[in-house]
C-alpha cells in the first residue's frame, strides 16, 4: 500500500512569505471574512466528530477513554505465500495455520496481515492471533470443510454449562479467536462461507451428538473490527463475540436461507461491552441479532453482562424468528442497548425481548428509536414464558426484572398484530413507554395491541388504539388519562 505524504504548508496559501505582512492585516480586518473562517472551523470540528467510527458510536454511554481503531499493519503476506491452492478442493487449513504462526511473532512490530487473493480457499477451523488483520479480496471465498471430523471439540461456554443443542463439549468455529487485542476481519467484501447444508440436515435428522459450532466467534478478547464481509451459510450461530470488549461491527452482510437453516443467528453479541453494529444487511434462518449473556443458572454464576451496545442503519429479515431480540439466554443481564434506523421486512417478528422464570438477571434502559416494519407478522413482542432450560438445576424462583423501555417512531405497513407485550404477575414489565407510533394494519380484531401486566405510558397519539394497561399523556406530557389495571389481560392468541 502506497504512503501518502501531505504536500508542504507553504504551497497551500496564495500569500507568499515576502507578501505576509501585507496580506494578513487586510485579511483580517473584514469582520465577514473571520465570521466566515470561524464559522467553516466550527463545520470542521463538527465534521470531524462525525468521521471518528468510535467516537460517534460510543458518545451517548461511553464510560472511558476513546481506544484507537487498529492502525495499517507494518507487514502484509499473501496467503498463497504459504502453500494456498484457492481451487476450492484442496484443504488449506495448514497454509492458513503456517500465516497465523508468522504474524504472530510481528507482534511488538504492529503485527501483520493476511491477505487473502480472489479465489475458493478450503479449510477446517482454524485460530487468529492478536494485532492480525485477515484481508478477504474482492471474489476471495474462505470455504469451511463439511466434515465434522475435522472441526475441534471444545468445552461448553461456562455462562451456558451446556453445549446448547448436546450436553458436553462443542464443535468450535470455523474462525476463532480467544484473549486476543486489534482484530480485524475486513475486505472488498470477500465472503467467509461455513458450507452449513450439510450440518443443518444432519441436525434436523438428529445425526450430532454435538452442538454445532459458529462460523466466527471470538472469545474474552477487546478491540475488534469487522468491515466490509460477507459471512454465510453458518452450521450454527453466525458471528459469535463472547465476553469481548470494544467490537465495532460495521458494513457486513450475513445470510443464511430463510427456512431451514435452523439456529443461523445472524449476530450474538454475548456478554459483551461496548459495541457499534451499524450498516449491515441481514437475512437468515433465525434471529437477525440475539443479544445474549448466558443461561440460566450458569450465566447467573458467570454474571457478565451484555452492556452498551448501540444498533443503528440495519435492513434486516427472519421468517422464523426475529429482526433484532433480546434474549432469552440473559442471565447475566442487559442494559443500556439502543436500537435505531431498523427496517425489518418480510419477518415473522420485528423486535422482540424474551425471558422466563429460572433466567434471572434483568433487561433494563433499551431504547428503540424510527423503526420500520414492512409486511412483519408481529411489531414488538416482549414474552416471559420462554420455558427452554439447559438442565433441571435452575431456580424457578430466580425471575428477570424487565422495566426502562421506550419505543419512539414506530412506523411500518402490513403488520398483523403492532405490539404484543406478555408480562405475568411473576415477571411484570414496568415503565414501558411508547410515542410517535402509525403502524398499518392487515388484520381486523379488536386486541391488536396486546398487554398483560403492563405499567407504562403512551404519550400523544398512537395508532392502533393502545391497550387499556398504559397511561394516556398528550405531547406536552400532561396525564389526561391513568390506567384503570395495569395487570388487565387481552392477549387472546400467540405468536
Amino acid at each position: 500500500m502506497a504512503e501518502t505524504i501531505a504536500p508542504p504548508l507553504s504551497s497551500r496559501f496564495n500569500c507568499k512569505r515576502l507578501e505576509l505582512k501585507r496580506c494578513l492585516p487586510a485579511f483580517l480586518s473584514s469582520h465577514k471574512t473571520l465570521f466566515t473562517l470561524l464559522w467553516i472551523a466550527a463545520l470542521a470540528s463538527v465534521f470531524l466528530w462525525k468521521s471518528n467510527p468510535i467516537g460517534a458510536g460510543f458518545s451517548v454511554f461511553w464510560r472511558g477513554p476513546l481506544r484507537p481503531m487498529p492502525q495499517l499493519r507494518p507487514v502484509a503476506f499473501n496467503l498463497t505465500d504459504f502453500g494456498a491452492v484457492g481451487d476450492g478442493v484442496t484443504v488449506n487449513t495448514e497454509a492458513f495455520e503456517r500465516a497465523v504462526s508468522a504474524i504472530s511473532k510481528l507482534s511488538k512490530r504492529g503485527g501483520g496481515q493476511l491477505n487473502v487473493p480472489p479465489g475458493r480457499w478450503l479449510t477446517a477451523p482454524f485460530n487468529l492471533t492478536s494485532h492480525m488483520t485477515l484481508f478477504l479480496a474482492e471474489d476471495a471465498v474462505i470455504l469451511g470443510i463439511q466434515d465434522e471430523k475435522y472441526w475441534p471439540l471444545m468445552p461448553a461456554l461456562p455462562s451456558y454449562g451446556y453445549g446448547r443443542e448436546h450436553p458436553g463439549p462443542r464443535y468450535g468455529s470455523l474462525i476463532h479467536g480467544q484473549n486476543l487485542r486489534d482484530i480485524v476481519i475486513t475486505g472488498h467484501n470477500g465472503t467467509i462461507d461455513g458450507q452449513g447444508q450439510t450440518w443443518w440436515k444432519k441436525y434436523r435428522q438428529k445425526l450430532l451428538n454435538h452442538t454445532r459450532g459458529p462460523l466466527v466467534q471470538i472469545m474474552w478478547s477487546s478491540d475488534i473490527v469487522f468491515s466490509n464481509i460477507t459471512l454465510q451459510n453458518s452450521p450454527f450461530w453466525t458471528l459469535h463475540p463472547y465476553d469481548c470488549k470494544n467490537v465495532t461491527i460495521r458494513n457486513v452482510t450475513i445470510l443464511a436461507p430463510i427456512f431451514e437453516a435452523p439456529n443461523t443467528d445472524g449476530i450474538d453479541p454475548d456478554s459483551c461491552e461496548d459495541m457499534v453494529i451499524e450498516d449491515c444487511y441481514i437475512s437468515v434462518g433465525d434471529d437477525a441479532i440475539a443479544i445474549k449473556s448466558g443461561w440460566d443458572q450458569y450465566g447467573t454464576a458467570y454474571g457478565q453482562p451484555s452492556t452498551n451496545i448501540l444498533i443503528r442503519n440495519l435492513v434486516v429479515r427472519s421468517m422464523v424468528s426475529a429482526g433484532i431480540s433480546i434474549g432469552s439466554e440473559m442471565s447475566g443481564g442487559v442494559s443500556n442497548v439502543t436500537v435505531e434506523n431498523v427496517l425489518v421486512w418480510n419477518s415473522r417478528r420485528a423486535v422482540r425481548i424474551k425471558t422466563a422464570p429460572g433466567r434471572g438477571g434483568y433487561v433494563r434502559h433499551i431504547t428503540y428509536r424510527n423503526l420500520t416494519f414492512d409486511n412483519v407478522r408481529v411489531g414488538i413482542v416482549i414474552k416471559t414464558d420462554y420455558n427452554e432450560h439447559p438442565d433441571e438445576g435452575y431456580d424457578p424462583k430466580a425471575v428477570p426484572i424487565l422495566g426502562d423501555i421506550s419505543f419512539t417512531g414506530i412506523h411500518g405497513q402490513g403488520v398483523r398484530v403492532p405490539v404484543r407485550i406478555h408480562g405475568s404477575k411473576e415477571i411484570p414489565v414496568r415503565n414501558v413507554t411508547f410515542q410517535d407510533m402509525s403502524v398499518g394494519l392487515t388484520y381486523k380484531k379488536k386486541h391488536i395491541f396486546q398487554c398483560a401486566y403492563v405499567q407504562g405510558r403512551v404519550i400523544g397519539t398512537v395508532f392502533p388504539a393502545p391497550c387499556e394497561n398504559l397511561d394516556r399523556y398528550d405531547e406536552q406530557g400532561n396525564l389526561v388519562k391513568r390506567s384503570v389495571s395495569q395487570n388487565l389481560t387481552d392477549i387472546d392468541y400467540d405468536f
